[in-house]
């Protein structure tokens, strides 16, 4: 299986979870933004990633989308499983999932972005990385009023999970997609000293769902723990 993706995006890291998850082989072709329209476009007929192309028999040549991706993985590989058996266990996992792709996603973009072009700056003061930063912040509309709505969200979504993943998961007594969501979307705010001192169980439980998950730590994380 291959992976399109932009290296940085917690959405892709939303599907780099799933597949390592579930054990399942894949390589990755980086993407640079705004040029990687010329290679998903075609392909799936979308501008976002991650797109995933199964490469495999008697499965879809292409899948868009993190939410699509596991969806079509739990097809494709059922054990070990990220939905749930139970219906309304399972509707309210979807529910939160589709909650965290909207909002939390969202607004964890415009508190990192805004983090990286000012006081994170120094963590890649390279002239890309900068570019790319521009461009995203102008794409979304980023600046100090938007990420500071922004911010108020992730702490309202915070206070909501605390007392269910302080000691256990937020669907059920497993594992599941409302977890992986959460740890992907949030995991952007690992990089903000303020947030890793305010909120350390949170990155704690981060941490063990990509131990879970066999994926690597966002770059530069480990340095913000040290």
């Amino acid at each position: 299986m291959l992976l399109l993706q932009f290296s940085t995006s917690h959405y892709c890291r939303k599907a780099r979870l799933a597949l390592g998850y579930k054990q399942i082989p894949y390589q990755v072709e980086n993407l640079t933004p705004a040029l990687h329209i010329l290679r998903v476009k075609p392909l799936s007929g979308k501008y976002t990633v991650p797109v995933l192309l199964p490469q495999q028999k008697n499965c879809p040549a292409v899948v868009a989308d993190s939410t699509e991706i596991i969806r079509f993985l739990e097809v494709y590989k059922p054990d070990p499983p990220l939905y749930f058996e139970e219906l309304l266990q399972q509707k309210e996992a979807l529910r939160l999932e589709d909650y965290f792709d909207e909002f939390i996603g969202t607004a964890a973009r415009f508190v990192y972005y805004q983090f990286r072009a000012n006081e994170g700056k120094q963590i890649d003061p390279s002239l890309m990385s900068q570019i790319v930063i521009t461009i995203v912040r102008s794409q979304y509309g980023i600046n100090a009023d938007s990420a500071k709505v922004a911010a108020q969200k992730i702490a309202d979504m915070i206070a909501m999970i605390s007392e269910f993943w302080q000691d256990g998961y937020l669907v059920g007594d497993r594992f599941g997609v409302a977890d992986l969501t959460a740890a992907a979307l949030l995991s952007p705010l690992g990089l903000i000293p303020a947030y890793r001192r305010t909120y350390p169980w949170l990155f704690e439980r981060i941490t063990e769902i990509h131990r879970l998950c066999n994926e690597p730590l966002p770059k530069n994380w480990q340095a913000e723990i040290d």
